[in-house]
């Protein structure tokens, strides 16, 4: 058969159906699987026979999820874990050895900088920060224990775009591996393979699930290198739970259509935040002032749903913004159905020293607002009345 379209594959790809002949997939909630008799145990759990042995290992509704989420990749094979984090730290883990090295954007999430620089260095394993604006610096932060190369596109909070195939040459070029967070993006807006990335993460928590329902990572990539993550994984015990799985995979099935109608609030709400006097800046992966305009573009099929902008006044100015705000809800969470406005220096960020802060361009007064389901107007409304409050 011919391969189907992102948005036929979300709902059609399923576990194999039971005796029951059920629509849609049931929950498989169980820790264990049996087996018919002792040669069969034996050859499963020597993996000459492929089945599932153990929830922690695989279950039906898990190799659902992965699956789906391959097939909008474009990788092989896939791993799903308990949360985003758990998903980048086994990822790293299962990869890197004592004596490592990591070159990474410095415009990364809190927790993966906080992996970077107070666990990490613990068991030997340095990171090298270059800027997502310099990345011809790149190449001199390569050192011969370089492991792989990481980034974030589009970044955490600040929307920056990385130009992937640039990112992909020198990785090529180094024989180091090149790894991206398609968090922000979701494998519909953005496909990091095809711009030759080795292994894809994603926080499912966010646009995946895209209700703020439940936890969930996966990583995704080749066979041989999702074997080793695997291998890893399943002795650590990181796995995604089967009823998260089941969440999760019955989410994929309206990705699209929500990801269509939030990345066209969130282009309304910067363009409008565009001609605000209360507001200092505005970064959207799609409007034409976003200074990776034509990268965004190239990569990604619209511009995600994430808008960021910097408020006139800083810490005070945004203290009173986030206390005027009415509708949309103060949440650290984003990829949501509904609208969440967040202040990245106290919350999500907050751990960060000042200069670290504004090095990834977080300033006292940014708002990362996740955009979501509700109409438009409502949206606008609400960030707008909030404005004029300052």
């Amino acid at each position: 058969m011919s391969k189907k379209n992102f948005e036929t594959e979300a709902i059609r790809i399923q576990s194999e159906r039971t005796q029951f002949k059920e629509h849609a997939t049931p929950l498989y909630l169980t820790s264990g699987f049996v087996f018919d008799d002792a040669e069969e145990m034996r050859a499963s759990f020597a993996e000459e026979k492929e089945r599932d042995l153990y929830s922690r290992y695989s279950n039906p509704n898990t190799s659902e999820f992965i699956e789906k989420i391959c097939k909008m990749e474009g990788a092989e094979d896939g791993f799903a874990f308990a949360s985003g984090m758990a998903a980048i730290y086994s990822t790293f883990a299962a990869l890197l050895s004592s004596g490592d090295h990591i070159v990474s954007a410095r415009s990364v999430f809190g927790a993966t900088h906080g992996l970077f620089t107070k666990y990490f260095p613990k068991w030997n394993i340095e990171t090298s920060y270059f800027s997502v604006n310099d990345l011809e610096s790149i190449e001199d932060l390569i050192q011969p224990n370089t492991k792989f190369i990481y980034a974030e596109t589009p970044t955490n909070p600040g929307v920056e775009v990385l130009d992937m195939e640039k990112l992909s040459a020198l990785a090529k070029k180094h024989n180091v591996l090149l790894i991206i967070d398609n968090c922000f993006a979701t494998p519909y807006l953005q496909q990091p393979i095809k711009f030759g990335a080795d292994l894809v993460i994603h926080s499912a928590t966010k646009l995946i699930d895209g209700q703020g329902r439940v936890l969930g990572g996966i990583t995704v990539g080749s066979k041989e290198l999702i074997r080793d993550i695997y291998l890893f994984s399943r002795l650590t015990g990181p796995a995604l739970s089967p009823f998260n799985a089941w969440v999760l995979s019955k989410s994929l099935e309206t990705l699209a259509v929500r990801c269509d109608r939030q990345c066209e609030n969130a282009l309304k709400l910067a363009t409008f935040l565009e001609t605000h006097p209360k507001v200092k800046w505005v970064k959207y992966p799609f409007l034409k002032s976003h200074p990776q305009y034509q990268i965004a573009i190239k990569q990604m099929k619209l511009g995600g749903t994430i808008v960021a902008f910097e408020l006139n006044g800083g810490m005070e100015s945004g203290r009173k913004f986030f206390d005027s705000i009415k509708m949309c809800s103060l949440s650290a969470n984003l990829g949501d159905t509904r609208t969440i406005v967040t202040h990245p220096a106290s919350t999500t960020h907050a751990k960060l020293e000042k200069e670290d802060k504004e090095a990834v361009g977080i300033l006292d007064g940014t708002v990362r607002c996740s955009v979501g389901l509700e109409h438009i107007e409502d949206i606008v409304k609400d960030i707008e009345q909030a404005l004029n409050a300052l």
